[in-house]
């Protein structure tokens, strides 16, 4: 059987994504509110994957890193001493006519209104500070305002110092977390690839000053390539762009933006960039406290180097899917074209894992052989039972990524065997019951 296949629309993304689960417009019955959204059962699961499949590589499979889990309300000077209440704005332009709203960055010109095409109606461009306020405690004044962070890493680099203790670590060593973050986009756009809430999953890495440290940071740029590509991405949607000095800012020594070719262009997943020792000096100056690292042997201290590796889960789970979904003229033996929709996701991060049908549901012993090997496989797979017309029933598994389709059929019930299909090549091999988790593994592995 041969097939054509054709790049993916976000219309078509956006439409299947609302159809099989993966993700919902945010609060849809009331109209929605722009730059959220919910995760339905398979987007949530596919997105917990992907921050497990970072968590593995970045902290569990590593001697040097330990995991974290910082608060989203932190006190005020904090952000102070990020620099995030002073600069973290965009510039916000207003139509007087359409009341649309913009960001001037975005605008080929400030003379017309892109939307209502007038005129001379574009306001001056404004700061607009992207963080998100709350209120703690009884009362409601200057005094009780605090920020939802808009970046996880500060509570790192204000806990270094508990985390380096508590855990006998010394640099070179890594703290990495994952966590919601919330920034007040003026215009968020591209589905969930910018969003006012979103996760973000950052590895801070402190290393000695002995002159090893752009090693260090060259060491992590080739790492977070293989995991892009151990994933499956696609090496020509990729691309590991190097910051210039004047792209960077200035305490930075280097920097590397990782960037997917999505539908509408080239967008960043993750930025890699040796910072310096910039975060740590920012935090012991406003708060006079001591940040720096002791080392017993030398009994000398000093303020580490970081290496900061900082990746969007929202953006890489829609990377995921868009790298994944193809769409396919299938032509057979008998020249009779159809088509399919595929998501070609890497086992480890498909939500399901393993689809099991019987062949007939009005067949009861088939159904409870079908029930019984999908509960059987459940504890090592991610497994769906379903049933229904044998097409459908692929092409719904296709549709979500289901890599593996069991099939109880009656030839089965007989000899002890199912038929296991492929999702990729659609092709159909016969399986003993008994060899079947075995058989699962090598290919789901």
């Amino acid at each position: 059987m041969e097939s054509t296949e054709s790049r993916v629309t976000m219309d078509e993304i956006t439409a299947l994504a609302k159809r099989r689960g993966f993700i919902f417009p945010s609060s849809e019955i009331y109209g929605g509110i722009g730059g959220f959204f919910d995760y339905g059962p398979l987007g949530s699961i596919l997105k917990r994957n992907v921050k497990n499949a970072w968590w593995r590589e970045m902290v569990e499979l590593r001697d040097d890193v330990v995991g974290f889990d910082s608060s989203i309300v932190m006190h005020p000077s904090t952000w102070i001493a990020s620099g995030h209440v002073a600069a973290f704005h965009d510039k916000l332009v207003d139509c007087r006519n359409c009341k649309h709203r913009f960001r001037a960055d975005h605008l080929a010109s400030l003379e017309k209104c892109p939307d209502c095409g007038m005129s001379g109606t574009l306001t001056e461009p404004r700061n607009f500070n992207l963080m998100m306020q709350t209120q703690v405690g009884a009362m409601e004044d200057a005094e009780s305002v605090a920020y939802l962070r808009p970046e996880t890493a500060q509570g790192i680099f204000v806990n270094f110092k508990n985390i380096y203790q508590s855990a006998r670590k010394k640099p070179p060593f890594g703290i990495a977390q994952i966590g919601k973050s919330f920034r007040n986009e003026i215009t968020p756009r591209y589905f969930t690839f910018r969003q006012r809430e979103f996760e973000q999953a950052e590895l801070e890495y402190f290393v000695p000053d002995d002159g090893n440290d752009l090693r260090a940071y060259e060491a992590w740029v080739v790492a977070r390539k293989k995991w892009y590509s151990d994933y499956g991405v696609r090496e020509d949607r990729l691309r590991f762009y190097e910051l210039t000095a004047d792209e960077r800012p200035h305490y930075a020594r280097a920097g590397t933006d990782v960037e997917y070719l999505f539908p509408w262009g080239w967008g960043e997943l993750e930025s890699i960039a040796h910072r310096g020792t910039y975060d740590l000096d920012a935090h012991m100056k406003l708060s006079g406290k001591d940040l720096t690292f002791f080392d017993e042997a030398s009994k000398s201290k000093y303020t580490p180097i970081l290496i900061e590796s900082s990746a969007g889960m929202d953006r890489t789970t829609l990377t995921m899917l868009i790298d994944a979904y193809a769409s396919e003229s299938l032509v057979d033996e008998q020249g009779k074209e159809s088509k399919r929709v595929v998501l070609r996701f890497h086992p480890k991060i498909a939500p399901v894992q393993v689809g099991v049908f019987p062949l007939a549901r009005n067949k009861p012993e088939l159904v409870e052989r079908a029930r019984s090997i999908e509960a059987a496989l459940r504890p090592a797979f991610r497994t769906q039972y379903d049933e229904g017309n044998v097409g459908q029933l692929y092409r719904r598994q296709d549709e979500i990524g289901t890599p593996a389709c069991i099939m109880v059929d009656f030839e089965g019930m007989a000899d002890g065997t199912v038929t296991v299909r492929d999702r990729d090549s659609m092709t159909q091999e016969r399986i003993g019951v008994d060899a079947l988790a075995g058989f699962l593994a090598s290919r789901l592995g």
